[in-house]
């Protein structure tokens, strides 16, 4: 029976600081509000609203994000790479006969713009999800696995029975994520085909 690995994008498929960086300086030029980029590039991970509430008033939030939104495609998405080992391990779920799905926190249509960009080509890709809203769709597609470099990342896939890999390629530390209760940390997705050719004769 196929099995399913999901995925988070920011910052464990894609390195998106670069792109949230230029994305956030447009929308500080374009609001004439000041915006601390290289430090919100610090704390990816969390909804969008989570760190806009940090320089606009909370009656605001809703509209910047809607803004946000609407510049990012033409700012960040060439800007933005695949992390190492990106694609190898998307690769090796398909390669073992397994699924791999996306979820993400990130607005969905802006999440499939970068996956196409980048010739990632997913079975499927959810966006708008955060930490134990992931759950919904890893037990919705089934998925076994999910792998994720925030903490957040971990609880979704705990909430949902699947087993959390963490990548430590985003703002937590292993010791962080170990301590959210990660079932395996891995420096990056490099390690991810090999230690997946490990898990599957252990579960099968």
């Amino acid at each position: 029976m196929a099995f399913t690995v999901g995925f988070d994008l920011d910052m464990t498929l894609i390195d998106s600081r670069p792109g949230i960086r230029a994305c956030y300086l447009a929308l500080s030029e374009r609001t004439g509000t000041y915006i601390d980029a290289d430090l919100a590039v610090t704390r990816l991970g969390p909804p969008l609203a989570e760190e806009l509430i940090n320089w606009f008033p909370a009656e605001e939030v809703e509209a910047m994000a809607d803004l946000y939104r609407a510049m990012y495609p033409t700012i960040a998405i060439e800007a933005t790479p695949a992390l190492a080992g990106a694609r190898e391990a998307v690769a090796a779920v398909r390669e073992a006969g397994g699924r791999a799905i996306v979820v993400t926190a990130k607005y969905e249509p802006n999440a499939k713009l970068h996956l196409a960009h980048l010739g990632l080509e997913p079975d499927a890709v959810i966006g708008d999800l955060w930490a134990e809203q992931k759950a919904e769709a890893l037990r919705e597609h089934d998925a076994a696995v999910y792998v994720g470099d925030h903490v957040g990342d971990v609880r979704g896939a705990r909430t949902a029975g699947a087993l959390s890999v963490a990548v430590a390629t985003g703002p937590c530390s292993p010791e962080e994520l170990r301590a959210a209760g990660a079932d395996v940390v891995l420096t990056g997705l490099s390690e991810f085909p090999g230690w997946l050719s490990d898990y599957r004769p252990a579960r099968a």
